[in-house]
């Protein structure tokens, strides 16, 4: 029984893979398309079902949208989520207060870009670590531009598809009721 591709890459970068029965690998990949305001990066869910390997494949954005890209809510610039292994990082709970997403609840590192214009600028310098709000969330019911829907955030472009995202992790849960955290990877495309 051989990995996914995706957790050979996480794996051989020397993060963590969660090799139980619905013990989740949820895994972001950046696009090296740095085209702004698209949805053209991925998110994987990839977990043992029944000692079989299985991988799930969602549209997403791991960046912010020309909205905030031009509009930072902080002085320090729009946050970008820097590449790394975050664990136990995220939990179920609401995006805004809105509705049901996979939430901050431990550090993550973010780029922060204040330049203002249309180019994602990710400098080591402007690093910041701690909790910012970067969760897992959805786009409108079948988004093409990201404009306001991420600051930083990783957003999935299609509402169905979200739902069907969470009901994975929900899973989770279901089959574990104390597995309530879920890390979140994000690799640069490879």
């Amino acid at each position: 029984m051989s990995l996914p591709v995706v957790l050979q890459r996480v794996k051989s970068l020397g993060y963590k893979v969660f090799e139980g029965d619905w013990d989740l690998n949820i895994v972001a990949i950046r696009s090296t398309d740095q085209t702004p305001n698209i949805f053209n990066d991925l998110l994987t869910v990839s977990t043992l079902v029944d000692r079989q390997w299985t991988t799930w494949s969602f549209r997403c954005t791991t960046d912010p949208g020309l909205y905030h890209l031009r509009n930072p809510s902080r002085v320090e610039g729009t946050a970008a989520l820097c590449p790394g292994q975050y664990r136990s990082s995220h939990t179920l709970g609401k995006h805004r207060g809105k509705y049901a997403a996979l939430t901050q609840c431990g550090p993550v590192k973010v780029f922060r870009d204040p330049t203002l214009d249309d180019t994602l600028n990710m400098n080591e310098d402007s690093i910041m670590e701690g909790i910012f709000g970067i969760n897992v969330h959805k786009a409108g019911s079948n988004s093409t531009l990201v404009n306001k829907w991420s600051a930083g955030c990783v957003v999935l472009s299609n509402e169905e598809r979200y739902s069907f995202f969470l009901d994975l992790c929900k899973k989770q849960v279901e089959k574990h009721p104390t597995w309530t955290k879920y890390s979140l990877t994000l690799l640069e495309e490879w």
